[in-house]
């Protein structure tokens, strides 16, 4: 089997260094004969992925204007109404590769939280085109992010592997009947430990990992943080390790966490980890870490996967899902306009003290359980062959 994973804009995301690591390993562990391929917007960013065959250039290409390509996209589009002859040549080093596999992989995993993909609709509709099976991977969607448009794409997949309860109910509850609940393939990533920065206290550091994305979205999420450092400073001797996971231009963890850094500093007890760790790289951090407080899914996963007590900051139906499917219930997970306030987050983190050791052993007990939910996503993936 040929398997090419595409919808993947590269490893500087390190949730998305995360997805394809883990789900390459698990899917050659486990189909014998399996071969792995990526198409990827960043290829440079991927190259020390191991498992993978080969990375394809999956960047988009440009219509140049003015040429005879841009003449018939403007008038297909204005006349008709179609953009598939524009959004064809714009992912054609995609879709020039669906001959050469069996199977196309979409991983992008949240990808279909953030508005209308005509690109991807478009690779999708080529894969169909040439008899070739298509998945949907590990993905995350919320009721509020469907439309008729994106149904009618998902009705073309011959397999939906939701990562979470909440999703594969909403997608049921929507009619689609080529839905299998499994769990994100990164709770079975490995990690690598790293030695300790100066300042690290074995037993007593605590991850805080915060987003530009989030920031974005609530403007005072920024001073809610900074009064939970401050809290944590003041009421603890912990240690406080800022963790990067996104170093994406313009969405970028490290030069919003560096600011934090800057101001807390002086108190010798924050650590910033550095920005060019990679994905198994900084789980081996967060393994060793008491607590952890986090924007990035990915991060939080490897907090989890670890039995790190975790605290989730502004997320969407994937975090409720992941924490839902982990304790019963949405444990610890703040929404987007919970985070305006550092009293709020303050009365979280002292719930998580609270209940460390139940935390504990509650993932002890759940974590094994949501692994092998992962790798049903490949006996899923067995049966279309």
């Amino acid at each position: 089997m040929k398997i090419m994973m595409f919808a993947h804009g590269g490893s500087l995301n390190r949730g998305c260094e995360a997805i394809v690591r883990s789900s390459a390993q698990m899917i050659k562990e486990n189909i014998s004969g399996a071969r792995v391929f990526l198409a990827s917007e960043q290829p440079h960013t991927d190259r020390a992925i191991p498992s993978l065959d080969g990375i394809y250039d999956g960047s988009k290409s440009e219509i140049v204007r003015p040429s005879l390509q841009w003449m018939m996209s403007a008038v297909r589009f204005k006349l008709l109404g179609d953009e598939s002859y524009a959004t064809g040549i714009i992912e054609q080093n995609t879709i020039s590769r669906i001959k050469d596999v069996d199977v196309c992989l979409s991983i992008g995993g949240d990808n279909y939280c953030y508005g209308e993909q005509p690109g991807w609709y478009e690779i999708d509709r080529r894969v169909k085109r040439q008899g070739k099976k298509l998945v949907l991977w590990g993905c995350s969607i919320g009721e509020e992010d469907m439309t008729d448009r994106k149904l009618e794409d998902l009705k073309l997949f011959d397999l939906i592997l939701a990562r979470e309860s909440l999703t594969y109910n909403m997608l049921r509850d929507q009619g689609l009947r080529n839905v299998r609940l499994c769990a994100d393939p990164a709770f079975t990533m490995e990690k690598e430990e790293l030695p300790l920065p100066d300042g690290w206290q074995l037993r007593n550091t605590i991850g805080v990992n915060f987003s530009p994305l989030v920031s974005s979205r609530n403007k005072q999420a920024g001073s809610a943080v900074r009064e939970l450092l401050s809290h944590i400073l003041k009421t603890t001797d912990m240690t406080i390790a800022l963790t990067p996971h996104v170093m994406v231009d313009g969405n970028n963890d490290y030069e919003l966490l560096r600011l934090f850094h800057e101001e807390f500093e002086n108190t010798g007890r924050v650590i910033l980890l550095p920005d060019h760790l990679t994905a198994v790289q900084y789980k081996g951090y967060i393994a060793r870490m008491r607590f952890f407080i986090g924007a990035r899914t990915h991060a939080t996963i490897a907090a989890y996967s670890n039995f790190v007590p975790t605290m989730v900051l502004g997320y969407s139906v994937k975090s409720k899902g992941i924490a839902k499917d982990l304790f019963g219930e949405e444990k610890l997970v703040l929404g987007i306009k919970e985070i305006s306030s550092g009293r709020n987050l303050i009365a979280k983190f002292s719930e998580m003290l609270v209940e460390e050791e139940e935390i504990k052993a509650a993932l002890r007990q759940s974590v094994p359980r949501i692994q092998q939910m992962s790798y049903k996503a490949v006996d899923y993936l067995k049966e279309l062959a």
